[in-house]
């Protein structure tokens, strides 16, 4: 499927880059929804999802014209995928603005769906409640703005739920929209540290520093093949690309000139939906005082870039979580201290893991997989004892919290006594029926981050929008 991967980024230019000027017919043009169950800035800062959607139509749901899907290498095919999230987060005082990007692969839970992939929660979530409605007799006109809204809905409750933060306000923008607004403000500058030439993103770059039109900047953000980090470096390439045209715009005075605003309010009133709810002249005007710098541009961790269901689809595994711990450091939230149960902390459990079936190496990849966990690493062997057929947990007290939340961990082994071990320490004996964390069959279904095949990411440094020219990336 063809995708958008830096769609938003035109939206960090209209919240960023039209600010404090006149504004007035840019803002009047934009498409406006409501209904989206947002929140209302209550916590302290303006929460704003910028959705760049995988879609031939423009904001209005005309279809585009032969020329521009040529313009956009985009084919006749049609979808409402989102391809790019980022959740953007604008303290009230309006000085500084931080812009989370979360991998469309993201595996997640959607309301109403299950576990899938976060940029299906729109799509997904549309089509199926087209059909229903239109099974109920619903006109198409209103099946498809309905189906439309709940899509939305889905995907805004979906970020919510995996972030820890309430959406205050949902703005979106089509493929058309990121080619009319970077070609209005006469391109963005790039830097490659190596020449690229991918024929399916249409990405054909020299290395070094280059000046993009709409067109060829498409490109470059849409780019995953060929990349060391595949859609995580499109992701960093996003965030340049969204760095580098806030720079341009704070520091250059790029919309000093009448014909370039001209050009933004087609733009805008083409490709830009917002909610209905958001006073965006009001909210720009908090922006004043924003600089580049003040700009940072951060992605949630991720526990395996590699992931796979046990369908067989290829997914990017994240811990929702560490996800929120991550997400609080970020914003300055600290999550409420918990009491652990007494010995329900896996840093106090100290266990032994020994190999009692014909897998060789099971009892070192179960023990990996419960150092992942928090566990406290102890004997790793084969198994000695008496001849078993069943994976179990053994303790000296089967009734203690440390045995159970060891056997929670590896998927509800039961748990046996045995007297010869000491009241601090738990044993694992895992025979050729096991299928938990570390196992084969456990990396299909482990999405907790913790699979021991798992592709980690270190986070990377956050790109800031301060400084002096383009960064130079993959």
């Amino acid at each position: 499927m063809r995708s958008l991967a830096a769609a938003a980024a035109v939206l960090v230019l209209v919240l960023t880059g039209f600010a404090w000027r006149s504004v007035d017919a840019l803002v009047a043009n934009i498409e406006r929804i409501g209904d989206l169950g947002l929140g209302g800035g209550r916590d302290g800062a303006v929460d704003i999802l910028l959705v760049g959607v995988d879609s031939r139509t423009d904001a209005h749901g005309n279809p585009l014209s032969d020329r521009e899907r040529a313009i956009l290498h985009a084919g006749d095919e049609s979808g409402t995928n989102t391809d790019t999230i980022v959740l953007l987060r604008v303290p009230n005082d309006g000085r500084s603005a931080t812009a989370i990007s979360i991998p469309r692969d993201s595996y997640v839970d959607i309301p109403g769906l299950g576990m899938g992939k976060i940029n299906s929660a729109y799509g997904a979530t549309k089509a199926a409640q087209y059909v229903q409605l239109t099974e109920q007799g619903v006109s198409e006109t209103d099946a498809q703005r309905q189906s439309t809204q709940a899509g939305r809905q889905a995907l805004i409750k979906t970020v919510a739920t995996l972030t820890g933060l309430t959406v205050d306000h949902y703005a979106e923008v089509g493929l058309l929209g990121f080619v009319l607004l970077t070609d209005a403000v006469g391109g963005v500058e790039v830097c490659l540290r190596n020449p690229v030439d991918e024929w399916m993103s249409g990405a054909d770059f020299p290395a070094g520093r280059q000046r993009l039109d709409g067109s060829r900047a498409l490109s470059f953000v849409r780019q995953r093949h060929n990349l060391p980090r595949g859609d995580i470096d499109r992701i960093v390439r996003q965030q340049v690309f969204m760095a580098q045209l806030v720079q341009q715009i704070l520091s250059a005075k790029t919309l000093s000139s009448p014909g370039t605003l001209h050009k933004l309010s087609d733009a805008v009133g083409r490709t830009i939906v917002v909610d209905e709810g958001w006073d965006v002249l009001a909210f720009l005007q908090q922006l004043k005082d924003l600089s580049g710098g003040q700009v940072t541009f951060e992605t949630i961790p991720v526990a395996d870039l590699n992931g796979e269901t046990s369908s067989g689809e290829s997914v990017v595994e994240v811990e929702p979580k560490a996800v929120k711990t991550y997400i609080a450091s970020l914003v300055g939230e600290v999550e409420p201290t918990r009491t652990p149960k007494p010995g329900s902390d896996p840093a106090t459990v100290t266990v032994n893991v020994y190999n009692a079936g014909g897998v060789g190496g099971l009892a070192a990849e179960v023990a990996q997989a419960l150092s992942a966990k928090g566990f406290h690493p102890g004997a790793v062997s084969n198994y000695t004892g008496e001849r078993v057929t069943s994976s179990r947990v053994l303790a000296a007290d089967p009734s203690s919290s440390k045995a159970k939340t060891v056997a929670t961990a590896l998927g509800g082994l039961p748990i046996l006594a045995d007297p010869t071990l000491s009241p601090d320490s738990v044993s694992v004996v895992l025979a050729s029926d096991y299928s938990g964390p570390g196992s084969a069959a456990g990396r299909l279904f482990d999405f907790s981050g913790t699979s021991t095949s798992a592709t980690p990411v270190p986070p990377a440094p956050p790109i800031d929008a301060g400084q002096n020219g383009p960064k130079c990336v993959n």
